[in-house]
């Protein structure tokens, strides 16, 4: 009996002691991983203050309070107001056109010489004073809510006319598998410090190229969920995006009633590769559909790839669709890095960091994103986008593929 208790012991001894090593190497491996996101952390960090991220332009925005306080302080969208021009965009008149008067005969004349489908006004200049647009730089008290009431309706609503919609997108990396597929999340910014959640975004695990889904319920961000509004999906190479609403795939519909709700294709958008590979500020062209003279987008429910935004665009059959870029940040040589002035909206340098215009209107910011914090980024959008779009837009920009951090 002596001999079957010792045995017991030795037994649970050598339990204890191999529990004790899984504890120990558990330990280990717990300190390993934290010991390499912190150094991760620190790299990026360091990456971030390299010249070759996009900067907020500190000097751009004293600038504008000093020599030129009325050419900064014009307002992106109010000048359109005191301007009676139409603008085109590749056959559709009046597309961005904020004034619903009708043009003079005479300007209509001189603009109609000067003008074909394929170009535009140069960009918006305010006849105002300096202090009549730094007054207008404030959104007037009358000026009415963004009405969030339907969520699915706004988010593919082109923002209002003369307002720039402010929103915040958070990036939840917390979670066993949230480091390789975090959770982004969009909320609008209200002028009471209020924030309204919008959307949220997660790229989809074993999926052959970058797919993101994205939805209007936080918690449910499944393919086939209510709440599925719309989704990014990148090609191969991860270099180009598609942004699509909820409707079906053309090529897997099997009844007349299924193609009667085709999806759309809400944007595009292709990153170009610059003198200095990745190394350097992003090159992007973003393709949306044009808007009718109802200021409603034109639909774009195309059957095959050929008739996709991307084959229109590389095409060059660009009617009915608006092509715009970033805007090409400035080499500041007291800072040594390269900036765009964001007017306060960004504080931290990234290659994330961008504007987006049309090339024949550079002082209007149709959508611009950018890094606040570590994990925090704020992301502004103007008509005729919409929140969906804009989203999308800035989802492409953090995939792996493009080399972000």
């Amino acid at each position: 009996m002596e001999g079957v208790s010792s045995n017991r012991n030795m037994s649970y001894s050598r339990w204890s002691y191999d529990s004790t090593l899984d504890d120990e190497g558990s330990n280990l491996r717990q300190q390993k991983l934290d010991r390499q996101r912190a150094l991760l952390e620190q790299k990026q960090k360091k990456k971030r203050q390299e010249p070759l991220m996009v900067q907020s332009n500190v000097d751009g925005r004293s600038r504008a309070r000093r020599t030129k306080q009325c050419e900064e302080q014009a307002p992106l969208v109010e000048s359109y107001l005191s301007s009676n021009r139409s603008t085109i965009y590749h056959g559709i008149s009046s597309s961005m056109n904020f004034d619903e008067e009708e043009d003079d005969e005479d300007e209509v004349s001189s603009s109609s010489s000067q003008l074909n489908s394929n170009t535009r006004p140069g960009s918006a200049t305010s006849k105002k004073s300096c202090k009549e647009a730094a007054s207008a730089s404030t959104p007037p008290i009358s000026e009415p809510a963004i009405d969030v009431d339907d969520l699915e309706e706004f988010t593919l609503r082109p923002a209002p006319q003369g307002i720039t919609v402010k929103c915040r997108i958070t990036r939840d990396k917390k979670g066993m598998d949230r480091g390789m597929y975090p959770t982004y999340y969009l909320h609008l910014e209200r002028e009471d410090g209020k924030k309204v959640f919008l959307l949220a975004g997660r790229k989809r695990k074993k999926s052959k190229t970058s797919n993101y889904l994205i939805s209007i319920d936080p918690t449910d961000l499944s393919r086939g969920g209510e709440s599925f509004i719309g989704k990014l999906r990148s090609n191969l190479m991860g270099t180009k995006f598609t942004v699509y609403d909820s409707g079906q795939n053309p090529g897997k519909t099997t009844s007349s009633l299924e193609a009667t709700n085709l999806r759309q294709e809400l944007a595009a958008v292709c990153y170009e590769t610059n003198v200095l590979g990745f190394k350097g500020p992003r090159k992007m062209s973003v393709i949306i559909p044009g808007m009718n003279m109802d200021h409603e987008r034109v639909a774009i429910c195309p059957r095959n790839d050929h008739e996709s935004l991307l084959a229109r665009w590389q095409n060059k059959s660009t009617e009915s669709v608006i092509e715009l870029h970033n805007k090409t940040p400035v080499w500041n040589d007291d800072t040594q890095s390269y900036v765009l002035n964001f007017h306060g909206r960004v504080t931290q340098a990234s290659v994330k960091n961008f504007q987006i215009i049309h090339d024949n209107d550079p002082d209007y910011i149709v959508m611009q994103f950018g890094r606040v914090a570590e994990d925090v980024f704020t992301m502004d959008y103007n008509y005729p986008m919409c929140a969906l779009q804009a989203f999308a837009i800035a989802l492409s920009s953090f995939d792996s593929k493009l080399a972000c951090e």
